[in-house]
């Protein structure tokens, strides 16, 4: 965070900067890597006071604390904890606001995990579940109770990319007394400024873009001021914690983020653009094309977009999808995104508010840093093997 007089930094400058302090650590460019459980205290006073600023390794360590700070920052929040993964940091976001007899509200759209959760986990506590249309915006106010907690939004939606009015949600939930929770693991920080919208905690999957080499699992919540110590307090009753060489990996990653984004950006752009226009393709999902239907708000709200889109396919068989995707040379199917590879898997949205309509069968893709070319001469072969099949 800058200092009261100086020139605010760029997010692409805070990447590189926040959470780095070289001289605490012998001018070493890279905070150190902590592995600690125990610490040691210099008297029993110190001990039982807890005065030290590292107590013991769950809770913090220089490790924790430099990419604390560095997401914090990013963030533009009062309060960040970090996760073993993703998904647990949804979960500890949900967590953090509802209790038993609470009620949700939670995306249609929302990764598929996170919906389990919901109606396996926090069912079992006596925390009630709706499901709305992504594109509900400042109508969600119609589906309010006495005793809605939060609403969980994702934009874009895991696997069919709308784009949510965030702002008016927000706006919408904020007047019932009811907490936001944003899933910004497509956009990451620098690309949507989930808090400055209106969400009152942002969780974002370090596994992806963060950590961005397909290496290490990592999650992060960051909270705004009012719920940054119940937000502290969850993590810390779960026992939650990360691993030291992982969040080192997301250390590394992060520095890097911001070049990384902006090639997915363009190899994605290019292979969008050249998808919508072969016959086999019905439609591309990617919020940055200016033909998709959330395209306008995408404009609005971002300052970018990521590697990530959909494609629907006109209809076809499952033999000739399988043939296209299982001779692809330079796209491998694999349960994640956001590394450096290029990705391809079927996609099965799961929808209970609104129904999801497909004409064919639904692709996902993440768009890496193999050159477009290469990835366009990949897809066009798989095409011929569909036909083929077909």
């Amino acid at each position: 965070m800058s200092k009261p007089g100086e020139r605010p930094k760029s997010p692409e400058t805070t990447v590189v900067t926040a959470g780095r302090k070289p001289f605490d650590h012998h001018g070493l460019v890279n905070p150190p890597v902590y592995h600690a459980s125990t610490i040691l205290h210099p008297t029993m006073e110190a001990l039982e006071k807890r005065t030290p600023t590292y107590t013991y390794g769950r809770r913090k360590t220089p490790t924790i604390e430099a990419l604390e700070n560095a997401i914090c920052e990013l963030e533009g929040g009062a309060e960040t904890v970090l996760c073993p993964s993703g998904l647990q940091a949804c979960t500890l976001a949900l967590l953090t606001v509802a209790s038993a007899g609470d009620h949700v509200l939670v995306t249609d759209s929302i990764y598929g995990p996170t919906r389990t959760f919901c109606d396996k986990t926090l069912a079992r506590f006596g925390v009630t579940t709706t499901y709305f249309d992504p594109l509900i915006g400042g109508g969600i106010e119609a589906l309010f109770r006495p005793n809605t907690k939060a609403v969980f939004v994702e934009s874009p939606g895991s696997l069919t990319f709308e784009v949510q009015d965030i702002p008016a949600i927000a706006a919408a939930a904020h007047a019932a007394n009811i907490d936001v929770i944003a899933d910004n693991t497509w956009a990451t920080p620098l690309l949507f400024d989930a808090l400055g919208k209106g969400a009152d905690l942002s969780v974002i999957a370090a596994t992806k873009y963060i950590v961005g080499h397909s290496d290490a699992m990592l999650g992060t919540v960051t909270a705004n001021a009012r719920l940054a110590k119940r937000l502290r307090d969850t993590h810390g009753n779960l026992g939650l914690t990360a691993g030291p060489d992982d969040i080192y990996l997301g250390q590394r990653g992060l520095r890097t983020m911001a070049v990384r984004l902006r090639q997915h950006q363009a190899t994605a752009t290019r292979l969008g653009e050249w998808l919508q226009a072969r016959p086999e393709v019905e439609r591309v999902l990617y919020p940055a094309l200016p033909s998709d239907p959330g395209h306008a708000m995408w404009r609005r709200d971002f300052k970018g977009a990521s590697g990530l889109f959909g494609v629907e396919l006109k209809p076809c068989s499952t033999a000739a999808l399988a043939a296209m995707l299982d001779g692809l040379a330079l796209f491998g199917m694999g349960w994640s995104w956001g590394g450096y590879e290029s990705l391809i898997v079927p996609a099965h949205p799961h929808r209970t508010a609104k129904k999801f309509e497909t004409k064919g069968p639904l692709i996902r893709i993440h768009a890496g840093h193999e050159n477009a070319d290469d990835l366009i001469a990949d897809l066009d072969a798989g095409f011929e093997r569909l036909n083929k099949a077909s």
